[in-house]
């Protein structure tokens, strides 16, 4: 059988892991990988809070929910073969209301529907044995998630598909793309690629590859950036788990939480507040054309109108300490402004439909000779081995 050559658009988590399970493939696939930035995984994958997310809340037979369960005890297992820092250290959710209790029975429900193993009910006594500083009706643990390196799982991961034979080339910011002859040339700032077989993991840009593709996606990467603090010295001690809220039904993010680091010491955060900038990672960038296609993008207006309030407070918040340390307050009462340090940030590459509704689940697009990741949100990290999977088996049908 000759071989056919496979081009991956981005080496974050989910290009590398995809040119990973393609450079093992027994159909005689070569694998070449082309990545704007000088070096892998810079974006998304290395601005994150390094969660091991098990499937808690992603509804039952979803593709987020089938993938994220196994992805995770892949991921793990990945780790410990080679040498990745990580830790199972264990999650609770925390209902501070009557009406956030109703919600976590129903969280507990989900877990418990999409496999999660050894979830426990937590009666404020028994979450404060975990968690003394933590306030709460009720908690939820949930012992499977942990936290791990991900950039190390990214260095892993390219150092892998190299040994495969594949090839990783950086600096390769690609603005064109035809079909030629069944496959396709591939104009990039390193040079001219061909391959029989697209695959676009391409993140923040993916809605624009797949438009140089020729797609009508239908989609727009809308960005969302997340603002991230750090406990000071001395105040670690405050978390000894992941220490989450009950999310809101108002809106599809999960509420600023806190997160023991890989590297010693806990994060708290992030928002998430609508970006002006698709890398956007401090307060102020901006760029001309994302602003505009985000403004002119009809969905973005609509999704404003239904989250008016929230999307102000996310804001708000992402611009005041004080407003930020009142939303941990609801967890940590204790917790003080003078107790944040600046962290980093991140930026969200959210897919958001025409009529403003975010797209909730993993969204692919196959087409001959092409498969195209459209949407991969949390917890696409921690599934990325498992995604991977199912992208091998579309470009195999492809």
């Amino acid at each position: 059988m000759p071989e056919r050559r496979v081009a991956v658009i981005g080496a974050g988590i989910i290009g590398l892991a995809t040119a990973f399970r393609l450079s093992r493939s027994a159909r005689n696939l070569s694998v070449i990988v082309l990545e704007k930035e000088p070096q892998v995984a810079l974006h998304q994958s290395s601005h994150n809070s390094g969660v091991l997310h098990a499937g808690l809340y992603y509804r039952p037979g979803s593709l987020k929910a089938r993938l994220a369960v196994t992805g995770i005890r892949q991921m793990t297992d990945f780790c410990r073969r080679h040498g990745v820092a990580h830790d199972i250290c264990g999650k609770i959710v925390v209902a501070t209301s009557q009406e956030e209790v109703g919600r976590l029975r129903n969280l507990h429900e989900r877990g418990r529907r999409n496999g999660l193993s050894d979830l426990a009910w937590l009666e404020p006594q028994a979450m404060r044995e975990r968690e003394p500083y933590v306030e709460g009706l009720a908690a939820l643990h949930v012992p499977e998630e942990g936290i791990v390196d991900f950039p190390a799982v990214c260095r892993a991961l390219a150092r892998l598909v190299v040994e495969a034979g594949g090839r990783i080339v950086t600096g390769a910011e690609v603005t064109r793309l035809t079909r030629d002859h069944g496959g396709w040339r591939i104009v990039t700032t390193a040079g001219d690629f061909s391959a029989e077989l697209l695959v676009n993991c391409a993140g923040l840009y993916s809605d624009r590859i797949a438009a140089l593709a020729g797609e009508r996606v239908g989609v727009r990467i809308v960005p969302f950036r997340g603002q991230y603090y750090r406990l000071r010295d001395g105040r670690e001690t405050l978390i000894r788990h992941l220490v989450y809220p009950v999310p809101s039904p108002a809106f599809p993010f999960l509420g600023v939480h806190f997160t023991r680091l890989i590297g010693g010491g806990v994060e708290a955060g992030p928002n998430a507040s609508l970006a002006f900038k698709r890398e956007g990672y401090k307060r102020l960038d901006f760029s001309l054309r994302d602003a505009a296609e985000t403004i002119a993008f009809g969905g973005m207006w609509r999704f404003v109108a239904r989250h008016a309030r929230v999307v102000a407070e996310e804001t708000w918040q992402s611009l005041s300490r004080d407003r930020f340390c009142r939303a941990l307050q609801r967890l940590v009462p204790s917790i003080s402004s003078d107790d944040l340090v600046d962290g980093g940030a991140g930026v969200r590459a959210q897919a958001m439909l025409p009529d403003g509704r975010l797209a909730d689940d993993f969204l692919f697009m196959e087409r001959p000779g092409a498969v195209h990741v459209l949407n991969a949100p949390s917890p696409a990290a921690t599934a990325s081995l498992t995604i991977a999977d199912e992208i091998a088996r579309r470009v195999e049908r492809a």
